[in-house]
């Protein structure tokens, strides 16, 4: 029988055989904890990038939508303009056979014997200014224009004495309010429609 004895150094060798394979596993832990690090950020970028790409977009579009919008706002302002203008002229075309139309009611409800000197319209209200041969008739003028659809609430301002042409007559001043005014057709409407 023999007994053999090693003289090797095999802790030693199975200790260098660890280290190897530590070393080893430790390289392949750092490439692929590198290449997961690579990996990683490559993939973060690629995403910043796109992020970026669609910011830019958003902004070229956010860009193009305020000068479209600058564009309605200018265009509703000239709207607003165009719209303004044909009521201007809208009112005048209304208001052009009015003055026809109301000396037309006053001819019709001055009585004879009287006459006017002038007619003023400030606003709703018309002053009106003339001659009378008696006071009745200016009273008759007031009742006709407060049974008139045109006219409502006359008042008398003033009624004196005066003498025109060698006669005697009575120079008078009344207030009346309007409460028609005239439509193309000539037909009378309310002045608040």
């Amino acid at each position: 029988m023999t007994i053999r004895i090693n003289l090797l150094p095999h802790r030693e060798i199975k200790r260098a055989g660890r280290r190897r394979q530590l070393n080893v596993m430790l390289a392949t832990a750092a490439v692929v904890g590198v290449g997961v690090v690579v990996v990683g950020h490559t993939i973060i970028a690629a995403r910043v990038d796109n992020q970026q790409a669609r910011n830019q977009y958003l902004t070229e579009q956010i860009a193009k939508l305020d000068t479209q919008i600058g564009q309605i706002s200018k265009i509703k302002e000239e709207t607003h303009a165009l719209l303004e203008r044909k009521r201007v002229v809208e009112t005048l075309q209304d208001n052009r056979t009015e003055v026809v139309h109301l000396f037309d009611q006053l001819i019709k409800l001055l009585p004879e014997g009287m006459y006017l000197n002038s007619v003023k319209e400030s606003g709703k209200t018309l002053t009106i200014n003339g001659y009378a041969q008696s006071s009745a008739r200016v009273s008759t003028l007031m009742r006709s224009l407060e049974a008139s659809q045109w006219f409502k609430k006359p008042s008398l301002v003033e009624i004196k004495a005066a003498t025109v042409n060698n006669l005697r007559a009575n120079e008078f001043t009344l207030n009346v309010q309007l409460t028609h005014t005239a439509d193309a057709d000539g037909k009378g409407k309310k002045a608040g429609s």
